[in-house]
């Protein structure tokens, strides 16, 4: 597993602007879908990477247990499905209904919306607060595929909780750290 981290993209910056299809319904979906929501986190995911699998059934808890607050939560795979056919959208949208995720799953075919993020990894993670500034970008936790460390979730978790408690946002944030996003060759 080749080790890739987030490009820790400045605090302070503004949520691009996206609207891509949900691999489970087909809906469009945007952050304006979030506009009611005092915080958003857009996460960059995928199925195949062993850093992604070896969180999922955490990051599924993890939107059980914001379900009933103002955290709106979108999952984006930007990976080249070409390639990389386990991330296609058939199987993205398995992977969301056997995880039972409660947020949209969306694919990003252009890879365009991956890029406005500058997003690098798989996980990766940007938390935006009400304004939609983004307030965090780092990783979901210490743990690895391998190291032995639980997964938790905590600086992520740590970090939703400030915003939605009206607290700052720790600076001290650690890249997220996974395989890198398969971007499509240059044709």
């Amino acid at each position: 597993m080749a080790l890739t981290e987030s490009t820790m993209k400045e605090l302070g910056s503004a949520l691009p602007a996206f609207s891509l299809p949900d691999v489970v319904n087909g809906r469009l979906v945007s952050p304006e879908d979030f506009a009611d929501r005092k915080a958003l986190l857009v996460m960059f995911i995928c199925r195949h990477c062993p850093y992604v699998k070896h969180i999922e059934h955490e990051l599924a808890r993890l939107a059980r247990d914001y379900e009933n607050t103002p955290l709106g939560i979108i999952a984006i795979s930007s990976n080249d499905a070409c390639a990389y056919p386990e991330d296609a959208p058939e199987s993205l949208k398995e992977q969301a209904q056997r995880l039972g995720f409660r947020f949209p799953y969306c694919y990003d075919e252009t890879q365009e919306v991956a890029r406005a993020f500058q997003a690098a990894c798989t996980p990766d993670f940007f938390l935006y607060d009400a304004g939609r500034t983004l307030v965090y970008r780092g990783q979901f936790d210490d743990s690895r595929p391998g190291n032995g460390k639980p997964v938790t979730g905590r600086d992520l978790r740590a970090a939703i909780d400030a915003v939605l408690e009206n607290r700052t946002v720790s600076a001290d944030q650690k890249p997220s750290a996974g395989c890198n996003i398969k971007w499509k060759a240059a044709r």
